[in-house]
């Protein structure tokens, strides 16, 4: 659980794609009244922000303290946050 982090990019047909690496962490927080939570990964220090909008399939009342979730990685103004939360399988 808790894979490094990587993302590259690379230029297709004049578009820059980006490619991010599926992590896997564990629910540490949902703060439900305010829409947002933090996910634990295995040899991270700093927990992982994520919103409540970038869940996907799962709704944040569905979601658990010490479930397993699967999730990608972005960089935010605040710092890193996961996008595309799911319940990992």
């Amino acid at each position: 659980m808790g894979e490094l982090f990587y993302q590259s990019s690379e230029v297709v047909f004049g578009t820059i794609v980006t490619k991010t690496k599926i992590m896997t962490g564990t629910i540490k927080k949902i703060v439900g009244d305010r829409g947002f939570g933090f996910i634990a990964r295995e040899g991270e220090a700093k927990d992982l922000f994520f919103h409540s909008k970038d869940l996907n399939g799962v709704t944040l009342a569905e979601l658990h303290e010490g479930d397993v979730v699967s999730f990608e990685v972005t960089q935010s103004e605040k710092g890193p946050n996961a996008v595309n939360v799911q319940r990992a399988q």
